[in-house]
This record gives C-alpha cells, sequence and structure tokens, in this order.
C-alpha cells in the first residue's frame, strides 16, 4: 500500500515534470518538481494509504495546469516594475517557495480551507485521542447502513435499532460532545424515522383512504428517513468536534 502510495506521488509530479518541459527553464523545472513534491508530502500529512493520497493529489488538480500557473507567476514577479525597473527577477527567486501553488489555497473559501484543514487533524487523531466518539461515530454510520438489509430481528428488535442504541449510548457518555449536541446527534436518526416517516409517508399516501394504506407507506419510508437522519446526526457531531479543535 505504502508503495502504492508513493507511486502515485511519483507519476502525478512526473506529469508535472513532462508538462513543465520547454515551458520552464532547466533549472526552474528542477526547482518547481522540488517544491511540488514537498508540497504534496506536506498536505499528505504522512498517511499510506492510497485512497487518501489520491484525494490530497485531486485537490492539486491537472498538473498542466499547475505549470501554466507558475509559468504566470514567473512571468509576473520578473517583469520590472514602474517604481523599480529590473528589479523583480531577485524578487521571483526569493518569493519562490512562499508563493508557490498559493493559488490553490485561495481558490478555496477561508471556511472551506479552515474545516478542511481541520478535518484532516481530527480524522488522523480523534481514534486514537477520542475513541468513544470515534467508535460512536462508526457505529451510527453501521446502523444507517444496515436498513437495506432485511436481517431477523433479535428479540423484537432490529438490527438498525440495536446499533443505534449502541451508538446513542456511546454518544450520551460522552463529555466531549455538550448534552444539546449529544441529543441531535443520538435523536435526529429516530427523529427522522418517526416524523419524518409520518410526513412523507402521509404525503405518499394521497387520496388513498384508511390506516392500512398509511401504515404501509410509514414503514416504505421510514427506513430511509431513518438512514438520512443518521447521516445528519454523524455530519453534527463530526462537525461540533471539529469545531471543538
Amino acid at each position: 500500500m505504502m508503495e502504492r502510495a508513493d507511486q502515485l506521488i511519483l507519476n502525478y509530479v512526473s506529469k508535472a515534470a513532462d508538462a513543465a518541459y520547454g515551458v520552464l527553464r532547466p533549472e526552474q523545472r528542477l526547482d518547481f518538481t522540488r517544491r511540488l513534491r514537498a508540497r504534496i508530502e506536506e498536505e499528505r500529512g504522512g498517511s499510506q494509504n492510497a485512497r487518501d493520497v489520491a484525494r490530497v493529489l485531486a485537490r492539486f488538480g491537472d498538473p498542466a495546469a499547475l505549470v501554466e500557473r507558475e509559468a504566470r507567476r514567473l512571468a509576473d514577479a520578473s517583469a520590472p516594475s514602474p517604481a523599480s525597473p529590473g528589479a523583480g527577477t531577485g524578487a521571483a527567486r526569493s518569493g519562490t517557495t512562499a508563493a508557490f501553488l498559493r493559488a490553490v489555497d485561495d481558490a478555496v473559501p477561508p471556511g472551506v480551507a479552515h474545516y478542511r484543514r481541520a478535518a484532516r487533524t481530527v480524522t488522523r487523531t480523534v481514534v486514537k485521542d477520542r475513541p468513544r466518539e470515534a467508535a460512536a461515530l462508526v457505529v451510527l454510520v453501521v446502523a444507517a447502513l444496515l436498513v437495506p438489509f432485511d436481517l431477523p430481528a433479535v428479540a423484537i428488535f432490529r438490527p438498525p435499532a440495536i446499533a443505534w442504541g449502541v451508538a446513542a449510548a456511546l454518544v450520551m457518555s460522552s463529555e466531549t460532545w455538550t448534552l444539546r449536541d449529544r441529543l441531535i446527534g443520538a435523536g435526529a436518526p429516530m427523529l427522522g424515522y418517526t416524523a419524518g416517516g409520518v410526513v412523507v409517508g402521509g404525503l405518499r399516501v394521497g387520496d388513498r383512504p384508511g390506516l392500512e394504506a398509511f401504515v404501509r407507506e410509514f414503514f416504505n419510508t421510514s427506513g430511509i428517513m431513518f438512514m438520512i437522519g443518521a447521516g445528519a446526526g454523524v455530519c453534527w457531531l463530526f462537525l461540533r468536534l471539529l469545531d471543538r479543535g
């Protein structure tokens, strides 16, 4: 897996180097690929997972576009300014590393960039530092994923409800989330199941009268609404983890 992740980076940097051939001078091309590799490693954060590395590379975008951006940056930096003709080249060399790929970050709204960085940090540390919270989120996801499977009930409880009960207990026992956050996160799946099932099921009944038609539509839609509620609860709890650092 580590070799595959490293190979993804090597292939990406090689494509950038090929795209830079004939566009940048040899020393610029070498410096460009060196800094690109360093920036990728920084964003990678030590992950050896090929999927994580692929997502990092996807955020960098097309290597050819990076080369074009670097060429424009160098051209703008080397152009003499009206106040000090001929002084641009030195400034270009001194500011190369700091300015490299800054446009990639600037293209992302500050709020999104903040949560993206925080999400990477939390994802790497939550399992180690907050195992109870991590387990609660995982079990909530499992509860939602069990809905489409018609698994036999245990006593009178369906497996998704059992998984939700375990997740709710983990959430409510956590001291990381506030009581309000715990109630929202743990209660969202059942709120979706009951209230969502009633509302959506009632709308689906339409002009068909009778309790039997309503009950049928309720059970046809309540499972989906449970999944939506579980997803909302997981997102809420995860975002609250981000806010708490």
